[in-house]
């Protein structure tokens, strides 16, 4: 995850998670308002996990990247079978995607055993221990926590905590809308800050002013010139999640509306065609 694609890769997956579940929860709630019970996963129409499989297949190529695949990593321990210092932020990357990994299969496993048996509850506390796993790391994370990438994970952080919240809530509150809506913006805007910082700390153009990118045990690290350069470009990185909070949270309620207008309407109009039907069919027998 330390590079640009290390970041935008994984935003994109978690981007288009957040936004499948963000669209199945309000379509559901839309159509089913009185009745809505949360799932914690969304069968597609042609091909029944393709959620999953993208998660189990992207998990597999992150650790593959991290551990192998690099250019610098193709030997991961040292000679001794330890792990080197400057590679235990590629154990720690590792970590969290294998942590993905484990609950996308078990959560197909449990599907193809026995797919009419209720496993909600059991599926919301696999992901939570994935949030859990992903809000570890980055807390207790081996690189920088000073600089400009160390502010960008202060802010990951929180939003991976709304994500943990809100998916331990699933299991006791699983008919809550509101619930699976935050769960689900949370987890599209853990996608969109990923991608964020993989432009804005890998490309030297987006850097603050009087900040560079150096190279520190084969890798690039954003750093500053001074004291007032850093408290600077913290400072931008603050409003930059501030303006993206309020940028997520016109589009979540822009879609809810969105969304609502679409298949609310179908419901109203499959009511009332049921309530004329029902009308017509009196009036006929009534005749009789």
């Amino acid at each position: 995850m330390g590079s640009f694609i290390g970041h935008v890769a994984p935003g994109i997956g978690f981007f288009l998670i957040g936004l499948w579940h963000l669209f199945n929860h309000i379509k559901l709630h839309a159509l089913r308002p009185s009745s809505y019970t949360a799932p914690p996963w969304f069968p597609a129409a042609k091909f029944r996990y393709s959620e999953l499989y993208l998660i189990i297949v992207g998990s597999t190529l992150s650790i593959a990247m991290e551990l192998f695949i690099s250019p610098d990593r193709h030997q991961p321990l040292d000679i001794d079978g330890t792990i080197p210092s400057n590679h235990l932020h590629t154990f720690e990357h590792s970590s969290i995607s294998l942590s993905l990994l484990v609950y996308a299969s078990f959560v197909v496993l449990l599907d193809r055993i026995s797919p009419k048996a209720p496993h909600h509850a059991l599926i919301y506390f696999l992901a939570s221990i994935t949030f859990a796993e992903e809000l570890l790391l980055f807390h207790l994370h081996s690189t920088d926590h000073t600089g400009p990438e160390g502010q960008y994970h202060f802010f990951l952080q929180l939003v991976i905590f709304v994500s943990l919240a809100t998916t331990l809530m699933g299991i006791g509150f699983p008919k809550s809308f509101m619930v699976s809506y935050v769960r689900s913006l949370s987890i599209f805007f853990q996608g969109v800050w990923f991608m964020v910082m993989g432009f804005m700390l890998w490309t030297p153009d987006f850097l603050p002013k009087g900040c560079f990118l150096h190279d520190e045990d084969g890798r690039k690290v954003a750093r500053c010139s001074g004291e007032e350069a850093l408290h600077r470009a913290k400072s931008l990185i603050n409003l930059e999640f501030s303006w993206f909070l309020i940028g997520v949270a016109v589009f979540g309620v822009s879609f809810y509306l969105v969304l609502l207008k679409i298949y609310g309407e179908k419901v109203e109009y499959f009511s009332l065609a049921r309530k004329e039907e029902k009308e017509d069919s009196f009036d006929i027998e009534s005749q009789k």
